[in-house]
């Protein structure tokens, strides 16, 4: 088992990441300080992991209360009008102040317990079990919670560090296809944004990944466990350096938002994102143009989308960028590659007619 801590003072934890480790329920169980447990998954993930979960969480500690509540499967269903349910069984189940919620399964459970536990009786105990890519690498670390709004993605949130994130590799065996591919591309993110040496591994390496070779895949996670660590503890609430975890997050997010959730998994809007950031960047003369090639073709190799849905027009676009979550005073910021492989910025200060010319480039 690899363990990676994420350094918050006082609300420091660790990752653990092994195979295997989902039936160890000493870890799990000496991070949750009370004895009432409530598991919010998935009907997708549910079937396949949540009695080895409570069996874990049962071993050894009878007085142990475990609850469960059981979400629809998907982007659409990350609302408010859903999350509503785990509040529900919080409070027919009685759980008070200590009792710890226990997110089992993908990004978007991830960030719906972490936001119900933030707000239940204004914050209870809070453990991450990812069972997807996306969630293992990204979503899971750092506290970034919450559910999305039908006029923007992720806009009613809260900061809202775990306890602890579990990361049992073997449970990548019942991943389907497209959203292993998906949580890929967050992995070749970090390549570019801070880690060119991950970056060139991973263009050796790609068939391993998506053959889901367990080394190569806990190496990779690993890595972009590292790096998300020393990120969020560097700027936990995204005043500066987090903001480029985010790369071709805005382009992705208003391709989600115009699609409709859950037409386009998450990491694939991200990908043909980075693309349209590099090509921005590319237009802007701030990077060569090698690092556009490498990025196009790392991505096609990973089966995943390098442009944006047929149909997207430069307006959709506009509208949508328009209510990001990283403007500021009515001025929009991106993050832009700038410089050799690994290096980038978070900008306002770019021509926007070089954004129009990387719109009318992607766009039909």
């Amino acid at each position: 088992m690899k363990t990676v801590d994420v350094p918050l003072a006082d609300r420091s934890y660790p990752i653990n990441i092994g195979t295997g480790i989902l039936d160890d329920g000493s870890m799990l169980q000496r991070h949750i300080p009370g004895n009432k447990v409530l598991i919010v998954t998935n009907e997708t993930i549910a079937p396949l992991y949540l009695d080895r979960c409570y069996a874990a969480l049962k071993a050894g500690n009878s007085k142990l209360l475990i609850e469960h509540v059981v979400l629809p499967d998907g982007e659409q269903y990350k609302s408010l009008d859903v999350l509503q349910k785990v509040w529900d069984k919080a409070l027919e189940s009685r759980l008070d102040r200590n009792a710890t919620f226990v997110a089992l399964g993908g990004g978007v459970i991830g960030d719906m317990t972490g936001f119900a536990a933030a707000a239940y009786q204004r914050g209870v105990h809070f453990i991450q079990v990812p069972t997807t890519v996306m969630a293992m690498v990204d979503s899971s670390v750092g506290g970034k919670t919450g559910v999305n709004h039908p006029l923007g993605k992720n806009m009613i949130g809260a900061f809202y560090q775990p306890r602890l994130v579990q990361i049992d590799v073997e449970t990548l065996s019942t991943l389907p296809k497209r959203e292993l591919a998906s949580g890929i591309s967050e992995i070749v993110k970090y390549g570019l944004i801070r880690d060119p040496e991950l970056f060139a591994w991973l263009e050796r390496n790609m068939d391993k990944l998506l053959a889901r070779d367990t080394a190569a895949m806990t190496y990779a996670i690993e890595r972009s466990c590292v790096n998300k660590a020393e990120v969020v503890s560097e700027d936990e609430r995204e005043g500066g350096v987090r903001a480029t975890l985010n790369l071709g997050h805005t382009f992705g997010h208003a391709m989600e938002s115009s699609q409709g959730y859950g037409v386009w998994l998450h990491g694939e809007a991200v990908a043909a994102g980075m693309v349209m950031a590099a090509d921005m960047s590319l237009r802007l003369g701030w990077i060569e143009e090698g690092i556009l090639h490498r990025t196009i073709a790392l991505l096609e190799k990973a089966e995943l989308p390098t442009r944006p849905p047929k149909g997207m027009t430069v307006e959709d676009f506009r509208s949508f960028m328009a209510v990001d979550k990283k403007v500021l005073d009515g001025k929009l910021r991106l993050i832009l590659l700038r410089g050799p492989l690994g290096t980038c910025v978070v900008t306002g200060d770019f021509d926007p007619a070089v954004l129009d010319q990387t719109l009318q480039a992607f766009c039909h």
